[in-house]
């Protein structure tokens, strides 16, 4: 049979998901079509923009997970949004958040090891705009996207 893991990690990752109303209505009693109209309506609303699935990371080779935060160069502090936007293009990023304090910009970044971390750092992060950065390594992830690991 054909491995097409890869393509459906990737979708998935992209929001190609589905609610499991059925499941849903067992949960909290309610007829499947309440839940059906609710979430359409949640949906048209804007408040749900995707389903996605919870990967085990480690079993789909992007189990190096850290913290990436970098600091703007002085002309690009009127605009981090810029860059950002530039960060979310990559593939490795799963979130970016832009900050107050020390640093400008966090990034979650997943990659399968820290040699491949590494070689996406070099190529990816350092550029023109980028005055420092800083790793911070996740040892033991315990809760991702509201679910208990």
């Amino acid at each position: 049979m054909k491995n097409i893991k890869p393509k459906l990690i990737k979708l998935f990752k992209q929001g190609y998901c589905t609610p499991q109303i059925a499941r849903v209505a067992k949960k909290i009693k309610e007829p499947s079509t309440t839940i059906h109209y609710n979430i359409k309506k949640l949906e048209e609303e804007g408040a749900i923009k995707l389903y996605k699935a919870v990967f085990d990371y480690k079993k789909i080779n992007q189990g190096f997970c850290c913290y990436t935060l970098v600091n703007l160069s002085p002309k690009e502090y009127k605009s981090p949004e810029r860059i950002a936007r530039q960060f979310a293009q990559l593939d490795e990023v799963e979130s970016i958040d832009i900050l107050t304090g020390d640093w400008g910009m966090i990034l979650k970044v997943r990659t399968e090891d820290q040699e491949n971390y590494f070689e996406f750092l070099k190529n990816s992060i350092f550029r023109d705009g980028v005055a420092e950065v800083k790793t911070m390594i996740s040892l033991k992830q315990i809760k991702t996207e509201f679910v208990k690991l």
